[in-house]
């Protein structure tokens, strides 16, 4: 019952304890996931009606300047690397437009080659071409003036996740080449620059504990982000972590719902390491509280080459060319694509 009451504190947005989160957390497999689920169905009703948000994901780069021990493109791994032209990445704005998308994403690994004036490019063509359409950078720790000029540029949100807010998991994660004080810094000039901004975190990555889970709650609900991009932890077989366990898909689904009662009007993604991982999670992770999916635009030729972990789903569904698949699909748990925008209520 204990668990029930700060459940429904949270849902009410009152302020929760870090113990209590942590208490929370701890017995999450003793909660009725289905009342869960079903509270956070009407949060998630009240706010978006049964829409489900579609991007347009376009991956730009997989070389990493990072060594990050979980990430299948980390500098150290012996992988085909790539880098998309400008003409390549409009390419394919286009083929999403004309399919519907306007909301495109451009993800990429910290690749300097990329400069602030390369990627102020990208920006200014695809805002020329496409007004009508958002933008969302997710590049990694950039210099703040890079965010800044970006931000002038045209770009309306950026993903940037927290991976954890304790230190030393964060430190086990990323090694002693990144911060956890840097990344924090980021994030609030993002915040800072008014951009729609994202954190978030795997469920299950190595040394994670039910005390890191409670920080990365409390700090959630502390800056109140736009969006939350969380998925279950999946090892990739080249990197320090290839023998660790996958996450929980329940976990997982668990603080979904979590984060849809204690920011209401976020954007949660049912990320394709959700659908990876089970082939009905991107289904469960919306009948949890998600409302947003990612399909990959990416040209087809290099989607096997941005592997952060093992199997990754880019095709079918997860892709431009299974649209009318996922229309279906989410027909057949009562909900509807949207291609607007789709900005943070």
């Amino acid at each position: 019952m204990e668990n029930k009451r700060v459940i429904e504190a949270v849902s009410k947005g009152e302020k929760v304890s870090v113990s209590s989160w942590e208490e929370l957390i701890t017995d999450w497999k003793e909660i009725d996931l289905d009342w869960l689920f079903s509270k956070a169905r009407e949060v998630q009703n009240k706010y978006f009606s049964n829409k489900v948000y579609v991007r347009g994901l376009i991956e730009l780069t997989n070389y990493c300047k990072n060594n990050c021990l979980y990430c299948g493109i980390r500098r150290d791994n012996n992988i085909e690397r790539y880098r998309l032209s400008s003409e390549e990445v409009m390419a394919s704005c286009r083929n999403a437009y004309e399919a519907g998308f306007r909301t495109f994403v451009i993800q990429g690994g910290e690749d300097l080659f990329f400069t602030e004036g390369r990627i102020s490019s990208i920006i200014k063509m695809i805002k020329t071409e496409f007004r009508d359409c958002a933008l969302t950078l997710s590049l990694g720790e950039r210099e703040h003036d890079d965010y800044c000029r970006w931000k002038e540029a045209g770009a309306d949100r950026y993903l940037l996740r927290h991976e954890t807010a304790l230190e030393e998991h964060y430190d086990f994660l990323h090694g002693k080449e990144q911060s956890l004080k840097k990344r924090m810094e980021c994030i609030k000039v993002l915040k800072e620059n008014r951009y729609q901004t994202g954190v978030g975190f795997m469920v299950d990555s190595p040394g994670q504990t039910p005390l890191s889970l409670a920080m990365d709650m409390e700090y959630i609900c502390k800056i109140k982000p736009e969006m939350v991009g969380i998925g279950p932890f999946l090892p990739h077989k080249d990197t320090p972590f290839h023998s660790e366990k996958k996450g929980d898909l329940n976990k997982t689904l668990f603080f979904i719902s979590l984060i849809r009662l204690a920011v209401p009007g976020v954007m949660i993604p049912a990320t394709t390491a959700l659908a990876t991982l089970s082939d009905d999670g991107r289904k469960k992770g919306i009948l949890a509280g998600a409302n947003v999916i990612m399909p990959n635009i990416s040209p087809v030729n290099i989607r096997d080459c941005y592997q952060l972990y093992d199997n990754k789903a880019n095709k079918g569904l997860e892709a431009l060319e299974g649209i009318m698949e996922l229309r279906e699909e989410m027909k057949s748990i009562g909900y509807e694509i949207s291609f607007v925008r789709g900005d943070f209520i």
